[in-house]
């Protein structure tokens, strides 16, 4: 089996439960964490709009997606390395992780 039809066999002990993408070690250490509001509050406190919102797989925080036009999620993860967010919307999420820089 290939990863991507051009030859590239996939090592099975680094494929995660998302299909053909490389194993992210940061999903490991998390644990179940509710989110902590349904609103960006800064975006809130200036008035500004958001393009969507995440939550902090690690704390909880809630911000706009790096969509937005003030990424306040990608401020969260610069001022405390946590990694992982998901996507806060009802239906199917995604989850990305900042340090890998893709979906996980």
């Amino acid at each position: 089996m290939t990863a991507d039809g051009a030859g590239m066999a996939l090592d099975a002990r680094a494929v995660s439960g998302n299909g053909s993408a490389p194993r992210c070690e940061h999903l490991d250490a998390l644990v179940p964490v509710a989110p902590n509001s349904s609103t960006c509050w800064e975006c809130r406190a200036t008035g500004e709009h958001w393009a969507g919102l995440v939550a902090c797989l690690t704390c909880g925080w809630v911000a706009c997606s790096d969509d937005s036009p003030r990424r306040h999620a990608l401020a969260h993860y610069e001022e405390t390395d946590h990694p992982v967010v998901r996507a806060l919307r009802p239906g199917p999420t995604w989850r990305w992780c900042y340090v890998h820089r893709r979906a996980v």
